[in-house]
């Protein structure tokens, strides 16, 4: 039996829900209908493009270029900072309309899911088209915002045509279309294939993905090896892996960074800093229902020097206050104390369930207090918004008591998972 796979792609993701969010909440322009970005303040100007809208892109705004640049590029460009705990509901929300069509969604990252609709087709129609028309036009009518919807036979299929012309669309590929559809792009379209395997690939000859799909599957190997076979699989529309209902079983660490808008010169404002991260950090974690055994700090000074340092703790833990304690140890061990610094960076890994937690037997800390009070102030954040509890220590401070740049869950390459 063939399956049947969606693959749903939030059009614009952060900016599309800062737009619908905005509009919800009485504001009368759409910023998907002006130059926008989602990056940072106008006055600022700090910090980079996580999102554009499309007539941001033709100014030649690009994902990841400094938010200064942009502004050179369209001197009106209207920039907004992310809000993650907003961002987080409405990818929230929109799973929820997933799970109402089959229980097999895997969430691939904050913005896109995979669907196996193989047995619960039959419940909606036998036409899967007509079932990704249906949730793209509930997702625009029920939550403001659109998607692109992929339909093939696998995983792989499916991403691929959700990547056809965007926004708001159902794209197909099945097997009997690659060739028409898929082979004829620039090679360089392939899922997996960067900036460092192109120009290999250009000195092989090899500039579309039919040329990659065409090409013996021996001389792939012998210059590009396994990573070769992977994207040669891929050229053909070869993909065998199954949906899993979550990733959180497959992430590798959570972490969190922020690139301040001032210099960092003194260890109390580093401290607030790093706090804010971990806060962000440990909030996902718990979420995840997982705890860590290595924290890793990193940092960069105002001449971009980069260093990090990272410990290995001899317990289990989930709590903020645990890992805030090591994220100090390892801030200490690592700054000199002169040196100006303008990004931090917070990260856990080694992960593990967090369902059962070995006590370590120097442990003078109430560990059952500490996670009750972290979950009692993470449901109340997550009801009343990500700010709603701060710590006092970040009154008058000037430093925001939750922030980071886009989060950095380590979800796996999706080479690992087809």
């Amino acid at each position: 039996m063939s399956r049947i796979i969606l693959h749903i792609d939030a059009n614009a993701a952060y900016l599309s829900w800062e737009a619908a969010y905005r509009l919800q909440h009485g504001e009368k322009i759409d910023l998907r209908t002006i130059p926008s970005i989602v990056g940072g303040s106008e006055k600022s100007r700090h910090g980079i493009v996580l999102a554009k809208s499309i007539p941001a892109k033709k100014y030649g705004i690009k994902t990841g270029e400094p938010v200064r640049d942009a502004f050179s590029k369209c001197p009106n460009l209207v920039s907004v900072p992310p809000r993650y705990n907003i961002y987080m509901n409405c990818s929230n929300a929109m799973v929820e309309i997933f799970k109402e069509y089959t229980d097999k969604v895997q969430r691939y990252s904050i913005d896109e899911c995979f669907l196996d609709m193989t047995h619960s087709l039959h419940l909606f129609s036998h036409d899967p088209v007509k079932v990704a028309h249906e949730i793209k036009d509930r997702i625009k009518k029920e939550l403001g915002f659109t998607v692109n919807v992929g339909i093939g036979v696998n995983k792989l299929q499916a991403k691929v045509a959700s990547d056809f012309k965007k926004p708001d669309m159902v794209h197909t590929l099945y097997p009997h279309e690659i060739e028409k559809k898929m082979w004829p792009l620039p090679v360089g379209d392939l899922f997996m294939v960067g900036m460092a395997t192109k120009p290999k690939l250009f000195k092989l000859g090899i500039y579309t993905i039919g040329d990659l799909a065409n090409t013996e599957k021996d001389l792939i190997h012998s210059h590009l090896k396994s990573h070769g076979l992977m994207i040669w699989h891929y050229a053909n529309g070869i993909d065998y892996s199954d949906v899993r209902k979550s990733n959180y079983e497959f992430i590798k660490g959570i972490g969190n960074g922020t690139t301040t808008h001032f210099d960092v010169d003194n260890k109390n404002e580093a401290y607030k800093v790093l706090l804010a991260l971990t806060e962000s950090v440990a909030m996902r974690l718990r979420a995840a229902k997982m705890s860590t055994q290595l924290v890793t700090v990193g940092i960069k000074t105002n001449e971009f020097r980069s260093s990090s340092h990272q410990r290995k703790l001899g317990y289990c833990t989930d709590t903020t206050y645990e890992i805030y304690e090591e994220v100090k140890r390892l801030f200490d061990d690592l700054w000199d104390g002169e040196t100006p610094l303008r990004k931090l960076r917070v990260r856990v890994s080694e992960l593990t369930g967090n369902d059962f937690l070995q006590m370590s037997l120097f442990d003078i800390n109430n560990r059952e207090k500490l996670q009750n009070a972290d979950l009692c102030i993470d449901a109340i954040r997550k009801r009343f918004g990500s700010k709603s509890v701060i710590r006092a220590s970040f009154l008058y401070s000037g430093i925001s008591p939750i922030q980071g740049g886009m989060p950095e869950d380590d979800y796996p390459l999706m080479s690992s998972i087809l």
